[in-house]
Order: C-alpha cells, then sequence, then structure tokens
C-alpha cells in the first residue's frame, strides 16, 4: 500500500474557492426558478398527476401542495427511506452494483493515475461537496424554497433536503456495515463515498424537478465531487461509483414518493406502543405508521 501523502494548501484560498463554487451553484438552481413559468402538456400532465385535478398552466398550481410541508417532514421521511426498496430502482441499483464491481478491478489503476497528478483542485471540490458546506447549501436553498411563490423550486428544495438526509443514513449504514478500509488507510469507513452519493442525490433531486437544463451541469459537479475523493486518496473508484448510484436512487424515490397525491385522512405519522408479555417473554412493541 503507498503511503499518504500530504499537501499544504492555503486555507484562505481554498476557502474562497469553496464558496465561489457554492455560489456558483445556488444561482445556477436559482435560475430557473426566477424565470417566469411557460406550462407545456408534459408539465401540466405531471402536475395533474401528482395533485390529481386539470391544471391548465403552472400560474394556478398552489403554493403548497399540502404533502411537503415542515410538519409532514418525518413522515415524509419514513416514506421515502421504506420507498428506497421499490421495484423502481431495481434497474438502476444492479447498473450501479455492476459499475461499482467492475470499477473494483481498476481501484489500485485509478489510484496510481488520479495520485500522480499532484493538482490541488481535488481539495477544492471536496470541501465545497463535503459535511459543512453541503449542509449549508442545502439549508440555504430549502430556506428560499419557503419564501418563493414559485411551487417548483419549493417542491425542489424540499425534496432536497428530504433527500439528503435519507442519503445521510443509508450511506452511514453502508460504511459500518461494510468496513472497508480506505486506500489511504485513514479509517475504516471507505464504502460508499459519502461526498459522491451526497452530491448525486442533490443532482437528481434536481433534475427530475427541472429536467437536463439543470440536470447536466448538476451531475458534471457531482461527478467532479466524486473525481476529487479518488484524487486525494480518499476513496477508490468502485467506492465513488457505489456512492453515486446510492445518491441517484434516494433522490429520485424521494421525488417519487413526495409527488403522489396526499391521503385523505393522512395525519402524518401515528406510533402505536403495546406490552408484549408471555411466559419467557417481557417487550414492548412499537408500530410506526407513516
Amino acid at each position: 500500500m503507498q503511503s499518504p501523502r500530504h499537501r499544504q494548501v492555503d486555507p484562505s484560498s481554498r476557502s474562497s474557492a469553496s464558496t465561489r463554487f457554492l455560489l456558483a451553484l445556488a444561482v445556477a438552481a436559482a435560475i430557473p426558478a426566477a424565470t417566469p413559468a411557460i406550462a407545456s402538456d408534459d408539465d401540466a400532465a405531471r402536475v395533474e398527476e401528482a395533485a390529481g385535478a386539470p391544471v391548465l398552466s403552472s400560474e394556478f398550481v398552489p403554493r403548497g401542495d399540502g404533502r411537503r410541508t415542515i410538519g409532514r417532514l418525518p413522515a415524509n421521511l419514513g416514506r421515502s427511506a421504506i420507498g428506497v426498496f421499490h421495484a423502481d430502482n431495481f434497474a438502476p441499483f444492479l447498473a450501479g452494483g455492476a459499475g461499482a464491481a467492475a470499477g473494483s478491478f481498476a481501484d489500485d489503476e485509478v489510484r496510481d493515475s488520479a495520485n500522480s497528478s499532484g493538482s490541488g483542485w481535488g481539495r477544492t471540490f471536496q470541501t465545497a461537496g463535503g459535511p459543512v458546506w453541503g449542509s449549508l447549501f442545502t439549508a440555504a436553498m430549502f430556506t428560499a424554497g419557503r419564501f418563493s411563490d414559485r411551487p417548483r423550486f419549493r417542491a425542489m428544495t424540499y425534496d432536497m433536503v428530504d433527500a439528503v438526509i435519507v442519503n445521510f443514513g443509508y450511506s452511514q449504514v453502508l460504511k459500518v456495515a461494510v468496513g472497508r478500509e480506505r486506500p489511504n488507510g485513514e479509517n475504516n469507513q471507505s464504502f460508499p463515498s459519502g461526498h459522491a452519493s451526497n452530491a448525486f442525490t442533490i443532482a437528481t433531486v434536481a433534475e427530475r424537478h427541472y429536467g437536463w437544463k439543470l440536470g447536466v451541469p448538476a451531475y458534471v459537479i457531482a461527478g467532479v465531487v466524486g473525481a476529487s475523493r479518488i484524487q486525494l486518496d480518499k476513496h477508490y473508484v468502485s467506492d465513488v461509483v457505489a456512492g453515486a448510484t446510492l445518491g441517484y436512487i434516494v433522490g429520485r424515490t424521494v421525488v417519487r414518493v413526495n409527488s403522489h397525491p396526499l391521503d385523505k385522512g393522512a395525519r402524518g405519522v401515528t406510533l402505536q406502543v403495546s406490552p408484549i408479555v408471555g411466559r419467557r417473554t417481557r417487550g414492548v412493541r412499537l408500530v410506526a405508521t407513516f
């Protein structure tokens, strides 16, 4: 195993570069929200399917869809977490699993090639796609969405928060369960790449709401964030592919689940608690309904 290499980077320059990157991404995401909406037939059909009523123009869509509210966030998180195991995700799961398996055969070669450049771009995108800046970006987008009168933008920013939380839970569970050592030997949380999964989660949510006009740049940025982790010797290529697959599945799941019509009489999360008493058994049964 190659010994980790240490580079010295000016913290102030790294911070300013990261700030510029995040501002650019926020502006790119906000541009469609600030543009007057011209509803196409496809847009009207999607809104009609989600709302259960005919819609002639996106200007007539209510400010909130009733499903994406702060009060319903716990219930939506539960539905999204369970919705990952939907048959709709079977094809991307197989494709991503095959890609990660194929990438594992080239882990060492890609690592040697990526780490031979000595470029500092990896640290910039690692910081921008890390948990601190990623959380600040998501929170800022969500806050902007709460004050926006654009239904699509409000829905996208809400789904971003939902998806990022669900993705974090699954990525951490997988890291602990797999326990793969990082290429630099730092710890045993290499698989999957959390940076890549988070970046692809946000990119997928953006693409699902705005199409490829925002999806293409979002996926490109997500790919560079994943590549930065390889360049910095924090992950193997198979880790990044697995993280990208997880993020893609979680992002598309959250948008699909949150776009379903609101069930009549739904009240959010209900919790039933009942004792379990037997000759040799004592316990409590918890049943959560989302």
